[in-house]
């Protein structure tokens, strides 16, 4: 069962809880045993889960409840709890300081990943101001060192690596003493990987991580691996000091609950979740968003983080005095796609939204859908990109641009059709002003606004008007 899927299942079995008239042991039962099956079947160990479920029935005493407390709420509040708990070792992870050398050393099964989660990591930290470094020390698999090399060439970061040593323990020293005396001050150690736990593996592990002596060593692990989660956590954390630990392939095709487990096994708390292949395809993973996230609840703060993150401040007021004059070129348009895309993949904004899960998305705002009408209006003048006058697009000028983007002719027809319909939510906006504040949970008129700008499907999805407001109230008290 993908995580998509286990947060479907776990808030069906509260909304059916939510309908039942009295809220007793029965209803109780028949909640938990519900999301013990999806917890289950998402291969989260058996242990995990019994104990959870205990854990609530203690919380939630119902016999010990007076009259007039919320039931349900306490039951929600309860396995939201729990479901945190079982995520959170309770202790932060070690975090890198800025101007002062770190190492971290990354381990973990051939295949989970390891090489590409390396570069996402200095990549992240790079674009926080950090100095990064990748160091090769994966003698084991042919092409590691090209992988690599390729990888940190593409996101503009020094490595370092040997094509005839076969030391690991040497090459990670040299590297580790270079990228020192270069002051990067965070230098990343990739280390091989087997197809299964060996004792070898383990060995050459102990040693880089005796010679290197890292601040921070990270777990790698794939999403996919099922009920070993739990074991194979266990062994890397027995033979070296597994301080954090990535989950990667958390993309939507492959079960979760088991690399999860991995959080239980190591103790150590999951600091990003890979959810591609793409260098932008890396989360920081929280624990209270991300089953907020699980169970449909939203991660506002995320989402507000990821909006300010594609358009900066600065830009926010000229952007929006060039709508409020009621003038959307399809420049603009294609400006707002290219924001975007560069946040991430589009179904990892939607399920930031309460009630939103990335499944869905509605038909037509898909990411081959932008990035095809982008690549049409690639072909477009400076004049065409400029005007916001669809009269203009006569049947020459369409053949000419599906000519030039190697697109159909139906294919321009669909992306004028779109801008029409985007200019059209967007001249609502004309003469609107931003709240001095900044706040437009508590202005009306803003809401009203925002509720014309959205597409009919999207403004449903939210509950109509009312749970747009309750949204923005929402977004109010979490900015």
């Amino acid at each position: 069962m993908v995580l998509a899927e286990l947060g479907g299942r776990i808030t069906h079995a509260i909304h059916q809880m939510r309908n039942v008239t009295i809220i007793d042991e029965k209803a109780l039962n028949e909640c938990l045993n519900e999301i013990t099956r999806a917890l289950l079947q998402s291969d989260v160990s058996f242990a995990l889960v019994k104990e959870m479920q205990t854990n609530i029935k203690k919380i939630v005493n119902l016999q010990d409840l007076a009259a007039g407390h919320n039931k349900r709420r306490i039951i929600e509040q309860a396995i939201f709890g729990e479901l945190c708990k079982m995520l959170d070792p309770g202790k932060p992870a070690f975090a890198p300081k800025k101007a002062k050398p770190s190492v971290v050393m990354f381990v973990g099964l051939q295949g989970a990943g390891k090489t590409t989660t390396c570069t996402k990591y200095a990549y992240y930290h790079q674009k926080k101001g950090y100095k990064p470094a990748l160091v090769c020390a994966d003698t084991f698999r042919a092409g590691a060192f090209d992988q690599l090399k390729q990888n940190a060439t593409k996101a503009k970061i020094p490595f370092y690596g040997s094509y005839t040593e076969s030391d690991p323990v040497k090459i990670a020293v040299e590297g580790v003493d270079r990228f020192k005396k270069e002051n990067c001050d965070l230098i990343i150690v990739d280390t091989s990987g087997r197809h299964k736990q060996e004792a070898s593996l383990f060995e050459e592990m102990r040693q880089v991580a005796e010679a290197t002596k890292p601040d921070l060593v990270i777990f790698v692990m794939d999403s996919s691996i099922g009920q070993a989660a739990f074991d194979q956590a266990q062994a890397f954390k027995q033979s070296v000091a597994v301080g954090a630990v990535i989950i990667t392939k958390m993309d939507g095709h492959a079960k979760g609950g088991g690399a999860l487990s991995a959080v239980a096994a190591t103790k150590s708390p999951v600091i990003f979740i890979g959810t591609g292949e793409h260098m932008d395809q890396f989360e920081v993973f929280d624990v209270k968003p991300f089953v907020n996230r699980l169970l449909g609840m939203g991660d506002l703060s995320g989402l507000v983080d990821k909006l300010q993150e594609v358009v900066p401040k600065d830009q926010q007021a000229e952007i929006m005095e060039k709508i409020s004059k009621g003038n959307f070129s399809m420049r603009m348009m294609y400006d707002q796609y290219q924001s975007v895309l560069s946040s991430g993949p589009l179904n990892q904004l939607y399920s930031m939204l309460p009630g939103v899960s990335a499944q869905m998305m509605p038909e037509g705002e898909s990411e081959a859908k932008i990035k095809l009408y982008m690549t049409v209006m690639d072909s477009m003048t400076n004049e065409e990109l400029d005007s916001s006058n669809l009269k203009a697009f006569n049947e020459s000028r369409i053949m000419r641009i599906a000519r030039g983007s190697g697109r159909i002719v139906r294919e321009v027809m669909e992306m004028l059709e779109e801008y029409r319909k985007m200019a059209k939510r967007f001249s609502n906006l004309k003469g609107f002003k931003m709240p001095k504040n900044g706040d437009m949970s508590s202005n009306k008129s803003a809401q009203k606004l925002i509720s014309k700008v959205m597409s009919p499907q999207m403004l449903q999805r939210f509950g109509g008007m009312s749970g747009l407001q309750s949204l923005m109230r929402q977004m109010g008290t979490n900015i």
